[in-house]
């Protein structure tokens, strides 16, 4: 993946993906911060401004193992979630795939769902991957609802894999294949990922 050194915008029907920006500061904080995306996705950690405003830095930066992108409403630019490709294995073709989405008035209008799709175009056809796989909770039927209809197919569960509040809860493990993808959406292998 080292060919990729700039992030393009990735504009979709009503989000657009984006790199970070220090200038998102604030808004990234206040994501990190939504309780209930953090519930979801299983986050045990609490996070200050100065180790936000370190880890912008970070993933501002392109790496070789992961790819971070923000998820931005088209109309109003308002930074609302990020979409992360992490764990890229160059050598298997794969890599992990999470989503965060900030607020219940973000939730439930199909911006995670375009912003998923669009993620993984991009997975797919720059980054030449073959296979994007994920973990979500048992306790989170609306994300497993939105995965299988993007095409996610279930793998198996990891049992008693997050312990919260008393309880333990089982991840599913679910992921895609390049040809999977191909047979569910338009792709083109030649389109040019640029700024």
């Amino acid at each position: 993946m080292t060919e990729s050194v700039t992030m393009p915008n990735i504009e979709g029907e009503h989000i657009i993906l984006r790199g970070i920006k220090e200038s998102d500061l604030e808004a990234y904080y206040n994501f990190l911060l939504d309780a209930e995306m953090g519930r979801l996705t299983g986050s045990q950690g609490e996070f200050s401004r100065e180790q936000t405003a370190v880890w912008i830095r970070k993933i501002s930066v392109p790496a070789e193992d992961r790819v971070d992108f923000m998820i931005t409403v088209k109309e109003t630019d308002e930074l609302i979630g990020e979409v992360v490709l992490n764990e890229i294995d160059t050598d298997n073709r794969s890599a992990n795939i999470r989503i965060g989405i900030r607020g219940y008035e973000h939730r439930g209008k199909g911006y995670g769902t375009e912003a998923m799709t669009q993620m993984l175009r991009y997975g797919f056809e720059a980054l030449k991957l073959h296979r994007i796989h994920l973990g979500v909770y048992t306790f989170n039927p609306r994300a497993i609802h939105v995965y299988e209809k993007i095409g996610f197919q279930r793998e198996g569960v990891e049992r008693d894999a997050l312990y919260v509040d008393g309880e333990f809860h089982d991840m599913i493990l679910m992921s895609m294949l390049e040809d999977e993808f191909r047979a569910l959406y338009e792709v083109n292998r030649d389109r040019k990922w640029t700024n």
